[in-house]
């Protein structure tokens, strides 16, 4: 079997909500504890961290890995979903799992989970776990894959669960309210295990309070943090300090701190990464209070190349210059705004939007908060998810946008980098998808991940 054989029979045999949606999500854990036990429970012979929440948790989970790479540890890192190839879900110090352990492990492995009829995200998720032990790493961070409580990667005990923010996304599986998909979320927190929430709502925070409650276990907002050894901080006092550096700053827009006046320089130049930012250094406190040798320099140098240290892609990256070309993976309504936020922010002669959608999202606020004076160049990605390019011309002409339809990603941008003056700049962006068929399309010499 080679690897793309395997990809294909994932696909076929195993449902992926990557490329249906909600057909693919299975509720409840019967077969990956099924599929963990097969496999020896794996997760158990290394540390993990496990992180969720509805934006950003790509970038934290990149970003936790990149400082513990920097540190020196063997990092297993797993994210979903992928933009160019299976293989980037699944890495250690960065590389990608091998195309031939792929294939071998489906070849070899077909035989026990084809009578479970278990999801892709199943099937991959023991994939990981089990890949991640063969190459013997010292911890992994896990991303979750959809909600919390019932995801399949749930079955971790982590030393450190991170959920970064709550906004209304997949509310036909999670809940129509955020107290509802706060709930879900707050699935991943463990008895007696830290959990760092990097953005509250009033909805929200009593929630995660709630269930932090139950399960005994010490919870920091990193959007209100406390003093570690305030009498409010739930922080465990049997957790020693780490003496190298107990302080580290909270907030790395603050350029001038009396325990360390140089601040991270971030990599990743989405405005939406200083609250990543915030809610990883948060992280890394907790780590450095469980014992992780992490130093200053290796935090910094997270936070400097994660993208060069993880391959992480399509966070406000960069791809051109003259005209400015930048590519973003936001596809749901709070990861959208902030898009347009920075979009309003630049400074250019015109603003070219390459944008596209699926077909099961409420794209109206969305489009009604773009800025009118740019030109769109409305494209259909390649999936049957897509919402067709004629549709979103309709809709896109209610709220005032104007521009043309592309039954394509690659046709649009090309369309666009054809209008285009060098002080221009070009943004592509809506969904993962859109970004997977752009990077895929453009031409790879020259892509540059300085803005990613």
């Amino acid at each position: 079997m080679t690897y793309q054989d395997a990809i294909d029979y994932l696909y076929r045999c195993a449902p992926a909500f990557h490329n249906i949606g909600a057909g693919a999500y299975k509720e409840g854990l019967a077969n990956t504890l099924a599929l963990d036990e097969h496999f020896g429970h794996p997760h158990r012979q290394y540390r993990t961290i496990h992180v969720g929440g509805t934006n950003g948790k790509g970038s934290c989970s990149h970003t936790l890995a990149a400082i513990l790479q920097s540190a020196g540890y063997r990092v297993g890192l797993y994210t979903s979903p992928h933009l160019l190839d299976f293989s980037e879900r699944i890495r250690v110090n960065g590389k990608p799992i091998p195309h031939a352990y792929v294939a071998d492990f489906v070849e070899r492995e077909r035989a026990f989970f084809e009578p479970l009829h278990p999801s892709f995200f199943e099937v991959t998720t023991a994939l990981a776990f089990r890949f991640f032990a063969d190459e013997h790493v010292d911890v992994a961070v896990v991303e979750v894959g959809l909600g919390g409580r019932l995801d399949c990667t749930n079955i971790i005990q982590p030393d450190l669960s991170v959920i970064t923010n709550i906004s209304l996304e997949h509310t036909a599986l999670l809940g129509d309210t955020l107290e509802k998909i706060a709930f879900e979320k707050a699935g991943i927190i463990k008895p007696s295990t830290p959990v760092v929430i990097g953005e509250t709502h009033p909805e929200t925070r009593p929630v995660f309070e709630s269930q932090a409650q139950q399960q005994h276990s010490p919870i920091i907002f990193a959007d209100s943090p406390l003093p570690p050894h305030h009498p409010e901080n739930p922080a465990n006092p049997e957790i020693p300090e780490n003496p190298e550096n107990p302080d580290f700053p909270v907030f790395p827009e603050i350029p001038e701190n009396p325990e360390n006046p140089a601040p991270p320089v971030l990599q990743l130049k989405g405005l939406y990464q200083q609250k990543n930012a915030r809610t990883i250094l948060c992280a890394v406190s907790q780590l450095r209070r469980l014992g992780y040798a992490l130093s200053d320099d290796s935090i910094r140098e997270g936070f400097a190349h994660v993208c060069d240290l993880t391959g992480l892609m399509g966070r406000w990256q960069q791809v051109g210059e003259h005209p400015t070309v930048i590519c973003d993976i936001g596809h749901n309504a709070g990861g959208l705004q902030d898009n347009i936020r920075q979009l309003k922010q630049q400074s250019c002669r015109m603003l070219r939007i390459v944008l596209g959608f699926v077909d099961d999202k409420d794209i109206r606020p969305v489009l009604n908060a773009m800025p009118r004076y740019a030109t769109y160049y409305l494209a259909q990605p390649s999936t049957h998810r897509a919402l067709k390019s004629h549709t979103l011309y309709a809709l896109a002409r209610c709220y005032g946008l104007k521009g043309r339809e592309f039954t394509s990603v690659g046709e649009a941008f090309a369309a666009a980098q054809n209008d285009a003056a060098p002080d221009d700049f070009i943004f592509v962006g809506g969904s993962n998808f859109v970004v997977a068929d752009f990077l895929k399309s453009y031409d790879s010499k020259v892509t540059s991940f300085v803005g990613s």
